[in-house]
């Protein structure tokens, strides 16, 4: 069944029966609870909560409930779990959605601490956002990838990088008789080519550290904590995600993040800025049957093209509607913005890659769901 289909048969079975037996139930719902209804009935969260029913001891808090709570905070984008526990007391229809009747019912905030790394150390939120994309983009094909990468601060100490062995130089010119000269070791994009995807994500850095990047005035920022790269479908729909020490190059995950959303969703384009024009990622991206359009950038340390060579390469590497469809990247924008504004992204508290990724996988995953009912609403 085509995708807007299905959604239309979804939203007209949560306007024609879901909402009215939820205010038969709960009372009047206002915009922010229909909000998250819609995306939990959309996500089906509970389907990969994992519970163990029937063990000795005290028995665990309902994860389910304690799952869609963190969905709520999302969806309201509550800064802390504090925070979002005041709005649990107070608020019945809320408190009911989620799955608690009495204010007494609600855990304290070691509870959800404690619910928190359980879904952290499953990634229960990357598992349902994957299910989700690929149960609504299996008959779907998407004209353009948007890949970018943004800065987000944590509120931990980073980790100091190891010092690097001076390697010996050598004078310039010609080896001598018998000299044996160490071959240079192959960059990481280099060594991607060769790799499976494990081993590329198992060579990537996630430790805490600092980042240095260029704003779009030209001065050099930094900041302490991790960088997310996002694969954006058209209509702004977060496909894939990785997370990553700060300090790593964008390009650095573009090769894994591109077989990551190839295993997902099948498209055309692959739009990307001037960071990741590299030989590695053109070929990849071909390999995959897309069309890369990157927008070149002069090497390190060579020669800073002109503007004439500029327009020059312009004109090899983009046709007049290659230049039309670059500009669809503005949409990775708009979802790095939307992340931090509107779905927690600027409110990180929890420390540690898996912690932080879960943080952020719960607001992706609202966005996510938001973004694909715009299709039909």
């Amino acid at each position: 069944m085509p995708l807007r289909e299905t959604l239309n048969n979804t939203w007209d079975l949560i306007q024609g029966f879901l909402f009215p037996m939820l205010r038969e139930e709960v009372g009047p719902l206002t915009p922010q609870h229909e909000r998250l209804v819609v995306v939990l009935d959309l996500a089906r969260i509970e389907a990969l909560v994992q519970v163990w029913p029937g063990l000795p001891g005290r028995p665990p808090e309902d994860r389910h409930a304690l799952a869609r709570a963190f969905v709520a905070k999302a969806v309201l984008n509550l800064a802390t779990t504090s925070g979002l526990i005041e709005r649990l007391a107070v608020d019945a229809r809320l408190r009911r959605l989620c799955g608690w009747e009495r204010a007494s019912e609600v855990p304290g905030e070691s509870t959800f601490s404690r619910a928190f790394a359980e879904f952290a150390a499953s990634a229960l939120p990357s598992r349902i956002h994957e299910a989700l994309i690929k149960r609504t983009h299996k008959d779907r094909l998407v004209g353009h990838i948007s890949r970018d990468a943004t800065a987000i601060d944590a509120r931990e100490k980073p980790v100091k990088a190891p010092p690097t062995p001076e390697t010996p130089k050598r004078k310039r010119g010609r080896p001598k008789k018998g000299e044996v000269i160490a071959k240079k070791e192959p960059r990481r994009l280099e060594r991607q080519t060769s790799m499976t995807l494990a081993q590329m994500l198992a060579d990537l850095p996630t430790a805490c550290n600092t980042g240095t990047k260029r704003n779009a005035k030209g001065h050099t920022t930094s900041w302490i904590g991790y960088k997310l790269h996002i694969d954006s479908a058209d209509g702004d729909i977060p496909i894939s995600c990785l997370l990553t020490s700060a300090s790593l190059h964008d390009s650095q995950a573009a090769i894994p993040l591109a077989t990551i959303t190839a295993s997902r969703v099948t498209n055309l384009y692959d739009l990307m800025d001037s960071a990741y024009d590299a030989p590695e990622i053109w070929n990849k991206s071909r390999a995959l049957g897309h069309v890369p359009i990157i927008d070149p950038n002069p090497r390190r340390g060579g020669k800073v093209a002109t503007e004439a060579e500029v327009l020059a390469k312009r004109c090899i590497c983009f046709k007049t509607s290659e230049d039309i469809r670059y500009n669809e990247r503005s949409g990775a924008e708009r979802v790095n913005s939307a992340l931090k504004d509107s779905y927690g992204g600027r409110s990180v508290r929890v420390r540690g890659h898996a912690k932080v990724l879960c943080h952020l996988m719960f607001g992706i995953l609202t966005m996510t769901v938001e973004q694909i009912m715009r299709l039909i609403v």
